[in-house]
């Protein structure tokens, strides 16, 4: 008798605990959708490609978007950091639809849809501007397996598969004045690499806290002789000076407080192709870290420069 009551003890414990861990996966895929307080968020869960692997895409609509009104488009990195920070690793957001919420609202910019591209666990390789190893002396990336820089193959995912999607989908502004890209740290390197290879694309960027320093990677493509071989790649590459917007800025906390001197390089590498202000800044936010919760306090100032009527 004691042993059968054991026995239903054992298998009782068995079902709580299966029936516990299933309602904690439900809860946690509830979790990971994120939502928001202003306008419409759009899921297309794993998007797929024929150049990267699948992700989730979302898409925020302005308060009242109807398919194919006149909207800018926007393309942000990092797209699982910048509505619902319920959703987030790290309980952060970028506040993206209460931005642009207030300042459509105000009148102080363009109405414009945000495509939100989710990271995946390639995130470093995908963001890292492939090209820059042509400007390393070989000695200096002998070691390094340049099969993993997918960055290239990242763009065109979203050159020739999601933004012809999204065109046709919602039907908004499509030429290259409407439509621009935003990144922070890593997203900020592929912003302005995105712009380099596509001008005929791209009508503008917004490079937030951009990892110019190239530290802190944990790969082989990590440091000094990296980073110098992408201001060369800048330098080389760079669009014609004062043909779209380019914003560009950093903090002085954390990862921020090693961009300074990388970033005053790059500032008088693109100055001295003839970028003037109007087309060309370059902020530091004194106290601000490496983090959503700074980019959420500034990125009125980037959409600003973008999308400002």
């Amino acid at each position: 008798m004691a042993k059968r009551r054991k026995r239903w003890l054992w298998i009782v414990g068995v079902i709580v605990a299966l029936l516990f861990m299933l309602l904690k996966i439900v809860w946690c895929s509830r979790n990971s959708v994120p939502s928001v307080s202003h306008g419409t968020l759009e899921r297309f869960p794993q998007f797929a490609s024929q150049y990267v692997p699948t992700r989730d895409v979302v898409v925020w609509l302005p308060e009242g978007y109807q398919t194919g009104d006149s909207c800018d488009v926007l393309y942000m990195h990092d797209g699982n950091m910048l509505f619902d920070a319920t959703t987030t690793w790290n309980r952060q957001e970028w506040q993206v639809d209460e931005v642009m919420d207030s300042l459509i609202k105000a009148g102080k910019i363009r109405p414009c849809i945000v495509v939100g591209i989710y990271n995946t666990k390639d995130r470093i390789y995908e963001y890292f501007p492939a090209k820059t190893w042509k400007y390393i002396v070989e000695d200096e990336r002998k070691d390094a397996d340049l099969k993993k820089l997918t960055a290239d193959a990242y763009l065109r995912f979203i050159i020739k598969e999601l933004k012809p999607f999204i065109d046709e989908h919602y039907k908004p502004l499509t030429s290259r004045e409407h439509t621009f890209m935003m990144g922070s740290s890593m997203g900020g390197l592929i912003s302005l690499y995105a712009l380099c290879e596509y001008p005929r694309v791209f009508g503008g960027a917004a490079c937030l806290s951009t990892h110019l320093s190239m530290n802190h990677l944990h790969n082989e493509f990590n440091g000094e002789p990296w980073a110098t071989g992408f201001l060369n790649y800048v330098e080389h590459s760079i669009p014609e000076a004062n043909g779209c917007p380019l914003y560009m800025d950093h903090g002085t906390e954390g990862f921020d407080a090693d961009y300074g001197k990388y970033q005053e390089l790059l500032d008088s590498v693109i100055r001295s192709k003839g970028w003037d202000e109007q087309h060309y800044v370059s902020r530091v936010y004194q106290g601000h870290g490496h983090n959503e919760t700074c980019w959420a306090k500034r990125l009125g100032q980037p959409l600003l420069f973008l999308l400002g009527k």
